[in-house]
């Protein structure tokens, strides 16, 4: 690898993604010239510009044009993301040229063995769950997968704090080259099968993953995940107590943390909050989503053994200290751009966007839609992501999407991957809409309801880019 002494320039390959443009403000910031690539402009590029950062689009070579010969492999450091395609032309150039690229994942598993790496891992929740932590324990070093709507950016930066918050993505085993110092482990629900084959290759990248953590792994109570520990390495469970949502219920013995106790009501919802040594009663979520408690727990968990860890003051007084600060800190939390955001409210319909693009995620948001609306109609509008994603859990999108009282499709987005033969959204039930007729088919659909109607968009491809449309025609 490329000497640090020697870089002058990193360009980002596909930087326009959530992750990678994370990294390069933190470049940036460093006094580094940053530059990159992506296929096609976006509101995320647009700012990335707007601080200074030069970016090309397009699949060209010569989109570079006379930009080529800044850029030099003596000083140019390139990173990449696996959503650029081996055969793209810009990436060819790079490596025919013999630039030193290397993988985002590797670049931020240099950043964790800098800095005390605090983790989430998991299938789900791993945004919401960063995103929390980081706003718990601010000021804090932070990449995120999302971003967030009490800072407006996806990276944080203190010079001053020892610790870095880390979305761990398990994607390609990107999550392998991280050295957590503490991890939360939300879900092993399988995913990712393209790359991991079975669901139980997908838990076994996890057992791996957990052997490279350094002090304390907080697992979520009763997920089929067997640590892999080194020596001294603490292991505590987390989760929910007494509702009807919990499996936790059926269990014998408590998690280490947990929430009971549970109260919704004038559109809040409040809970107790248990950890080993203390209970910190009626807490408030900021964002007063279900799955925000269980997000919650994990994020408190984490900053309760960071905060507590101090020695510089009796316990008794370090933690009563502590319990105000994650009170106040957790009841302002604004929440995750496209992480069940509200857009509209009125008496006659409201619209929710929403990142799932799981089964089990769209579960959980139809869910929690159906608690916070439960007397009104619900219209799902999916983009299914990835050709192989659709058709390896067809049957759960099915079985989910047969939830609603009416779903709507549109066509796979299909990211870095081919078309599959007999893979498309037909395959999931509903009806398949093109985006251009998709806001007339949802005023159609509401003026023909009999009752107050929910709007739920979902999916991880570029259906945010029609939000501020649906917003607009339903306000």
């Amino acid at each position: 690898m490329m000497r640090v002494e020697d870089i002058k320039t990193l360009f980002f390959l596909g930087i326009g993604g959530i992750g990678m443009s994370s990294l390069a403000r933190y470049f940036r910031s460093r006094g580094y010239r940053v530059c990159g690539y992506d296929r096609t402009p976006s509101p995320l590029t647009r700012e990335l510009e707007a601080e200074g950062i030069e970016i090309v689009y397009g699949d060209d070579r010569l989109e570079i044009g006379d930009w080529s010969k800044m850029l030099s492999p003596k000083d140019t450091f390139v990173v990449r993301t696996p959503a650029v395609p081996e055969q793209n032309a810009i990436y060819t150039w790079l490596r025919q040229e013999g630039f030193d690229i290397r993988k985002r994942a590797e670049v931020l598993g240099m950043v964790t063995r800098q800095q005390k790496a605090l983790c989430v891992a998991g299938t789900h929740g791993k945004t919401t769950t960063s995103t929390m932590l980081a706003h718990l324990l601010q000021p804090v070093n932070a990449f995120l997968g999302g971003i967030s709507m009490n800072y407006g950016t996806n990276v944080l930066i203190d010079s001053e704090s020892p610790y870095v918050v880390v979305e761990a993505d398990e994607y390609d085993r990107s999550f392998h080259h991280l050295t957590p110092y503490i991890s939360v482990v939300t879900a092993v629900d399988a995913d990712h099968l393209d790359i991991y084959g079975t669901a139980e290759a997908y838990r076994e990248a996890f057992a791996h993953y957990t052997s490279l953590i350094t002090g304390a792994l907080v697992m979520k109570h009763g997920i089929a995940l067997e640590p892999r520990l080194q020596e001294g390495v603490k292991v505590y469970t987390y989760g929910v107590q007494n509702t009807d949502r919990s499996a936790d219920r059926t269990q014998t013995s408590k998690p280490d943390f947990y929430a009971d106790h549970i109260r919704v009501a004038d559109g809040q919802i409040r809970f107790d909050y248990h950890t080993p040594t203390a209970t910190i009663r009626d807490m408030q979520l900021g964002v007063p989503v279900w799955v925000n408690i269980e997000n919650a727990v994990a994020a408190m968990s984490v900053a309760w053994l960071v905060g507590t860890q101090r020695a510089d003051r009796p316990a008794d007084s370090i933690q009563t200290e502590l319990a105000e600060q994650l009170r106040e800190r957790l009841a302002s939390f604004r929440g995750v751009q496209r992480r069940f955001n509200i857009h509209v409210n009125t008496p006659r319909v409201a619209y929710i966007d929403d990142y799932a693009h799981h089964p089990e995620e769209i579960a959980t948001a139809i869910d929690s839609i159906r608690k916070l609306f439960p007397e009104r109609r619900l219209i799902g509008v999916f983009q299914p992501h990835l050709y192989t994603r659709t058709r390896d859990f067809a049957e759960g999108f099915r079985r989910v999407l047969a939830t609603l009282d009416e779903c709507l499709l549109l066509p796979i987005y299909p990211a870095r991957e081919e078309p599959i033969a007999g893979v498309t959204s037909e395959m999931l039930g509903g009806r398949v809409v093109e985006k251009s007729e998709l806001i007339d088919q949802l005023r159609q659909r509401i003026a023909a309801s009999q009752e107050p109607v929910v709007v739920l968009t979902v999916g991880a491809g570029d259906i945010d880019r029609l939000i501020p449309a649906i917003t607009e025609a339903l306000q």
